[in-house]
């Protein structure tokens, strides 16, 4: 096989590739963050969009951000508000892994899941490949 062959494979498969990512980026994407800062207190303004794209409860998604960010944390109407200042990126971090630790699906990575709780046991089910597994803590 010629290099110029090799190479031009090598192109073929690199644009289905990122084609493939474009797809599944599109397809769920969190919503920006949108932080206001008053004294020492965060407000999270659009929290309450969060539950809604993670298909989630709110509470348990503002436990698991005041657990992480080690805070208290409570809900105002559609707003959370966080003792201390904290960035935006900071939150983008977290709920980023709380999408790969509580909405993915880890056998085909599809965020269609869902929660079920069998014997005080709670399970991530996915609606795409129909995988049961466990779930490791309590913010589902």
């Amino acid at each position: 096989m010629a290099k110029s062959d090799y190479e031009k494979l090598l192109k073929r498969i690199e644009s289905n590739l990122s084609d493939d990512k474009k797809g599944n980026a599109s397809r769920f994407e969190l919503p920006p963050v949108d932080v206001m800062w008053e004294g020492q207190k965060t407000f999270l303004r659009n929290f309450a969009e969060f539950p809604k794209v993670l298909r989630r409860d709110p509470d348990k998604i503002l436990q698991y951000l005041s657990k992480e960010f080690a805070v208290p944390a409570e809900r105002i109407g559609d707003k959370a508000m966080f003792i201390g200042k904290r960035d935006p990126d900071d939150f983008t971090r977290l709920f980023q892994i709380y999408v790969k630790d509580y909405l993915e699906c880890p056998t085909c990575k599809s965020p269609d899941t869902k929660v079920v709780k069998e014997n005080r046991i709670s399970f991530l089910i996915c609606e795409a490949c129909g995988a049961k597994s466990t779930l490791k803590g309590k913010y589902a």
